[in-house]
């Protein structure tokens, strides 16, 4: 067996059943699940019909690389989204959602031969797939911790000269899980520094760019911000994905794009891996790349719910309205843990506890005493969940 596999650490929700075992939630409410970001707004009927109309593509073996009708759709929406043009034939490349392409890109930028153990950065706390994906390409994994004392900024003294020289691919993630924190144009400056300077890849994160509060000012993308820099492409990935922003978590649709000589690195490892994107799948995806009516609705749900919410936590929980993203960053005033069991104990609301998402780095964990409350449900729902964990926490 891969001796990798035996690095890996549980899943956050197979740490959360684990936590639960014996709890016996209060049976005088209905259970509220917060705990896992899965949009569960109404998917759009038009991205529905659309897969239906594609189902004839069965009958065909899909490319890797996708059909140029869903790269030059991708191409278009970052355009508008951006103002950034990408040729879809080299840099752009479809892939069935961001997991799997944030876990598979290390495997090909990752070169476990050049004589050191190389260093994958992520923020801290952060994604788990991040992690997984440097220990099975041989990798070392370092997190950066994201306190809120800073601002959530990385604190990049974390890492000695020797280890920078070490670091092959750096993840981030804007806006971020579970934060919300969006990077700057100066934020963005100074790691394109270090990229110049140490000579890793980038690896950008973006599947919640489209779940944002203010309609002026749209968080910026990492392939925006090299371009507003006067940058190529060199050695910067996007991540973006269907998922949040139409609603169709279930559909596995998203893409990468960026540096041209990375993308053909990539669609080689994965023209081996198999992952091609179903042809109806592709048919729905253009479909929802080339609509931002639904987009502009789904923003409005989510921006009625945070106004309505977030006060509600914000009166017993150390919080606030994130920079985007859908999920609420709360500081507990006992440990995470303790919090998300008596409040599953008391009041039936699902929380997940925020050193579940975080590692010990320099003597800390960064997600301790905090929760992750996804405001994914009804407006209905959400609120009576943060009515009851405000109760819940009053009384403490």
């Amino acid at each position: 067996m891969n001796p990798h596999l035996a690095q890996l650490q549980p899943y956050p929700f197979e740490k959360l059943r684990a936590l639960f075992a014996g709890v016996t939630p209060n049976p005088q409410y209905k259970e509220i699940k917060l705990s896992i970001g899965e949009p569960q707004h109404a998917t759009p009927q038009f991205i529905m019909d659309a897969l239906a109309d594609g189902l004839k593509g069965l009958a065909n073996y899909p490319t890797t690389q996708g059909t140029p009708f869903l790269r030059q759709a991708i191409a278009a929406w970052c355009d508008r989204r951006y103002g950034i043009f990408l040729n879809p034939e080299t840099e752009i490349l479809p892939v069935n959602g961001s997991r799997e392409a944030l876990f598979s890109f290390a495997q090909t930028v990752i070169d476990p031969g050049s004589g050191y153990v190389p260093i994958v950065v992520s923020p801290n706390p952060f994604y788990q797939i991040y992690e997984g994906a440097a220990y099975l390409s041989g990798a070392e994994p370092r997190f950066l911790n994201n306190l809120p004392e800073n601002g959530f900024a990385f604190d990049y003294s974390q890492l000695s000269e020797a280890e920078w020289a070490r670091v092959q691919l750096f993840y981030v993630c804007s806006p971020g899980n579970p934060t919300g924190k969006v990077l700057s144009l100066d934020d963005w400056e100074t790691l394109f520094a270090l990229s110049d300077k140490y000579g890793f890849v980038i690896a950008s994160d973006e599947c919640y760019s489209e779940i944002y509060f203010d309609e002026a000012n749209p968080p910026i993308g990492g392939l925006q911000a090299a371009k507003l820099l006067g940058r190529s492409n060199e050695r910067l990935v996007m991540f973006s994905s269907l998922s949040k922003r139409s609603n169709v978590p279930g559909m596995r649709s998203g893409f990468v794009a960026g540096d041209a000589a990375i993308l053909k690195k990539y669609l080689l490892f994965r023209t081996y891996q198999g992952c091609a994107m179903s042809p109806p799948v592709q048919t729905a995806s253009v479909a929802a790349w080339n609509d931002e009516t639904h987009v502009l609705e789904n923003r409005d749900q989510y921006r009625e719910k945070f106004s309505a919410c977030t006060p509600l936590v914000s009166e017993v929980l150390g919080t606030s309205m994130p920079d985007a993203s859908f999920y609420l960053w709360a500081r507990t005033p006992i440990a995470d843990t303790e919090f998300a069991r008596g409040l599953l104990e008391h009041y039936n609301v699902v929380v997940l506890p925020g050193s579940f998402l975080a590692r010990d780095s320099q003597g800390v964990n960064p997600g301790a005493n905090f929760i992750r409350i996804a405001l994914v449900a009804s407006l209905a729902e959400c609120l009576e969940a943060t009515q009851r964990i405000r109760q819940f926490a009053q009384q403490l």
